[in-house]
């Protein structure tokens, strides 16, 4: 399947937005303190003259010049050793609508030696070839086995290639057979069914990684993650619910709901439970950060009725659920998923309930009869 990504640029979004850009704030970058000149004495990252600078002001000028839509770099004015990253991730993939940012440090001999990159991971191994620790495990940086025309190559591979290598070769529809040994076998009933699995865990690792993000941007880069979040927020949470309740496979969800819509598929245990307490903190971050939510096609209305406090079977408390569907009464040991994340829902934002809601005749879901929409 062809990978594709959302336009950065729809609609008057981030105005001014720069793919390649020079900032200043380079304090939090992970290679910081590496490549430190000795006191009074000159480098090669500062010698205007040496063939290490000339080569990196070769980059620069690759990188304004030729950088993906998805893709967009933060060089730093005082270091120019080092530089910053963020790849959007594609639609059809898994990792369709994260951030993934990546810090990248040149090192004295460059091109003679490949970069050093660090993925930004928060802990978090979302694929093969990006470890939790920040490792990336790549042929072409050498840190990885591979044919010779897969490795570095000091008289042709730039930044520009390492970063579309990341975007279109790891960050893919089918990471699972990024693991070694499953390249030359896709497509075998068994794998696929691994492959599947593995493409739920990504997505909900994906997840986390955006309520990082959110918590704590990179810097220079603070005012493209909110602006992209709350822009995206609203196909992400279409897309978590899409994928929970079984109408499209994790990877496949665009914003018209229009790409590989299956039958309803069987949606694992463990997927589902991951969703359950991620949808709530995915929904409170984002309405922090001011993305437009009112418009969410399935709106979610939870009407709780009790019927008594007998602890007899005919006296068991029950719970009708409506998610766009006709009502279906509950009993309470066998609550299903979207009541628990509204549940969760409620925990995270100080309520002891969630409030009575019923539609009115323009669509909007209203609070106990008010006119105040809800805000989720």
């Amino acid at each position: 399947m062809a990978q594709s990504v959302t336009p950065l640029l729809q609609n008057g979004e981030i105005e001014n937005l720069k793919r390649f850009d020079v900032v200043t704030d380079d304090s939090d970058h992970y290679y910081l303190n590496l490549n430190l000149p000795k006191k009074n004495d000159g480098d090669c990252f500062t010698n205007g003259g040496s063939k290490v600078h000339k080569k990196i002001m070769q980059e620069w000028k690759i990188l304004d010049q030729h950088l993906p839509e998805a893709i967009l770099v933060r060089v730093y004015e005082r270091r120019i050793d080092l530089l910053r990253a963020v790849i959007v991730g594609a639609t059809g993939t898994p990792y369709h609508d994260g951030l993934f940012f990546f810090d990248i440090a040149f090192p004295s001999d460059y091109p003679s030696s490949p970069p050093q990159v660090y993925y930004r991971a928060f802990g978090l191994r979302l694929n093969p070839n990006l470890y939790a620790n920040g490792r990336v495990c790549l042929s072409l940086l050498n840190t990885w086995s591979g044919k010779k025309n897969e490795k570095w190559n000091p008289s042709g591979s730039t930044i520009l290639q390492l970063l579309i290598s990341i975007q279109g070769l790891v960050l893919n529809e089918k990471p699972y057979y990024n693991e070694p040994g499953l390249g030359g076998w896709p497509g075998r009933a068994f794998l696929e069914k691994n492959s599947r699995a593995y493409n739920e865990d990504v997505f909900v690792l994906s997840c986390k990684t955006m309520l990082f993000l959110l918590r704590r941007p990179p810097k220079n880069f603070e005012g493209f993650v909110a602006e992209h979040f709350g822009k995206r927020g609203d196909a992400i949470l279409r897309a978590c619910k899409a994928y929970t309740d079984g109408r499209m496979r994790v990877g496949y969800h665009t914003d018209d709901g229009s790409s590989r819509k299956l039958a309803t598929i069987k949606v694992s245990t463990k997927f589902k439970a991951s969703m359950e307490g991620l949808y709530p903190e995915l929904v409170v971050a984002f309405t922090k950060n001011g993305a437009s939510l009112g418009n969410f096609v399935e709106q979610v209305e939870v009407k709780c009725e009790t019927v008594s406090l007998d602890p007899s079977p005919k006296g068991i408390e029950k719970k009708t659920v409506s998610l766009e569907q006709p009502p279906k009464v509950i009993e309470k040991k066998k609550v299903g998923i979207w009541k628990k994340i509204i549940g969760n829902l409620t925990k995270i934002l100080g309520l002891k309930t969630m409030p009575s809601l019923k539609r009115s005749a323009s669509g909007v879901v209203q609070r106990n009869g008010e006119g105040d929409p809800v805000g989720f």
